[in-house]
């Protein structure tokens, strides 16, 4: 079978989630709910839509930075609009700076983006509140901002948004005006905004709305000068102001918060005392290092399905040598990548960009090594011995280090029957230093 070369490289790129309402795309897609330890994006479908479907739910879901949050976000999205939800799903990092935010942002952010995916199916709504606030904002800010008072609402917040995003001065003295108003702000977009859409949905036969807001978990984890982290700020402290939406939400949270002392804080303010769903690594290994058969076989078809996505699973697995010298060498990138989605598509993207399939061991060897050295580079000794540390005894703490490891890929979640545990990078396993510590740790538990 003739492989379509620039299709495989166009459904490898790493930085394109799939989007599931999108035939071309679904195409693509595997399930891990099997070998990942739950059916997550179903609880969350059966929360909204058996559960509590004429009530607002807010349901928190995080994961590792590339681990497929966002497919599956879009495939909950893609589910809820077959099920007669509008759902309004956006990526936070496209209309917020996550390095500097605060709850009005994002407040602001999901009115403007709830008004202009309304807007494109003609449910124009003004309220009046935000029609004043523009005014006030205008005069407040002295600055030229060219905003139509008495235009749509989505078009105002986004110019607000734009104006403030390149000027981090500005955006102090907005927050700052609009601080003490929060209160205000979100009763607007409840009454004026959120309510009348849910009513002119259901007029026309829509359950209701759901908004996911997508890319959260991508906040700064800078301290603030109350000691406090920024993700603890927003979905802590403040997280009962972002759960008052009265609509559907599902939010992606740092992976970190989950392990933090106050956890429990955020279960209760922000989750309203469900605790969220992660979205764990697909383990290619057990938690005693030996290979486990069913991730790596789903694996493997993932790299296939990218390749040759009109056959189907098990003539796949006959395609191997098209792609790879041997399967062996398709079980070294998946072996690698640790289960991570972005990471083996980022290898095999490399691969593509070396030479034409059949890939060669060298050539996978040579894109290992550099991924290797890219990941190990940044790593100080500190950090290394917080490493050593997990890798000892499988468990991460919620301390501000700790979060590095994660938002770094040092280290990986997974889950089984037992509960969760963590594992070094495989690539980072792979290193020098690495390979010397465990030499040393072996031989001093033998004498």
């Amino acid at each position: 079978m003739l492989l379509n070369l620039e299709r495989f490289y166009q459904a490898c790129n790493p930085s394109k989630p799939l989007v599931m309402g999108n035939a071309a795309d679904r195409q693509y897609y595997i399930d891990f709910a099997d070998v990942r330890g739950g059916k997550i994006i179903e609880a969350l479908l059966r929360t909204i839509t058996k559960i509590s479907p004429n009530t607002p739910t807010c349901q928190l879901f995080t994961g590792h930075i590339g681990c497929g949050k966002s497919t599956e976000l879009l495939r909950l999205k893609a589910e809820l609009e077959l099920e007669g939800f509008h759902v309004v799903y956006f990526e936070s990092t496209h209309v917020l700076d996550v390095v500097d935010l605060d709850v009005t942002d994002i407040l602001l952010a999901i009115a403007g983006q709830v008004s202009e995916s309304l807007e494109g199916i003609k449910i124009n709504l003004k309220p009046k509140y935000f029609t004043k606030l523009f005014g006030e904002i205008i005069d407040f800010l002295q600055t030229p901002l060219d905003l139509e008072v008495e235009g749509e609402l989505s078009v105002g917040i986004g110019k607000i948004t734009a104006k403030t995003k390149e000027s981090p001065n500005l955006r102090r003295r907005l927050r700052d005006y609009l601080e003490p108003r929060t209160e205000n702000i979100l009763q607007s977009i409840n009454q004026e905004l959120l309510l009348k859409a849910n009513q002119e949905l259901k007029n026309r036969g829509k359950r209701g709305l759901v908004v996911i807001v997508d890319n959260l978990d991508r906040v700064d984890i800078r301290i603030l000068p109350s000691g406090r982290t920024l993700p603890e700020h927003l979905f802590m402290d403040r997280g009962e102001q972002l759960r008052k939406l009265d609509c559907h939400l599902v939010y992606t949270i740092p992976l970190a918060l989950t392990f933090s002392n106050d956890a429990v804080q955020l279960q209760q303010r922000l989750g309203g005392g469900i605790s969220p769903k992660v979205l764990p690594m697909i383990p290619v290994r057990d938690r005693f290092g030996e290979i486990f058969q069913p991730g790596l076989a789903l694996m493997r078809q993932m790299v296939l399905v990218r390749a040759f996505p009109d056959v189907d699973a098990v003539d796949r697995l006959q395609l191997i040598q098209e792609v790879f010298d041997h399967q062996d060498t398709l079980d070294r990138l998946c072996l690698i990548s640790g289960g991570h989605v972005r990471d083996l598509l980022g290898l095999l993207f490399d691969c593509l960009r070396e030479q034409d399939p059949p890939f060669e061991r060298e050539c996978v060897e040579l894109v290992v090594q550099r991924h290797r050295d890219f990941r190990a580079n940044p790593i100080d000794g500190d950090e290394w011995e917080l490493i050593f540390q997990v890798v000892q005894q499988q468990k991460v703490r919620g301390d501000v280090e700790y979060h590095t490891l994660l938002r770094s890929l040092f280290i990986f979640e997974y889950r089984d029957r037992l509960g969760a545990w963590f594992a070094v990078n495989p690539v980072l396993a792979e290193t020098q230093k690495f390979k010397s510590w465990l030499k040393q740790t072996q031989h001093q538990q033998a004498s």
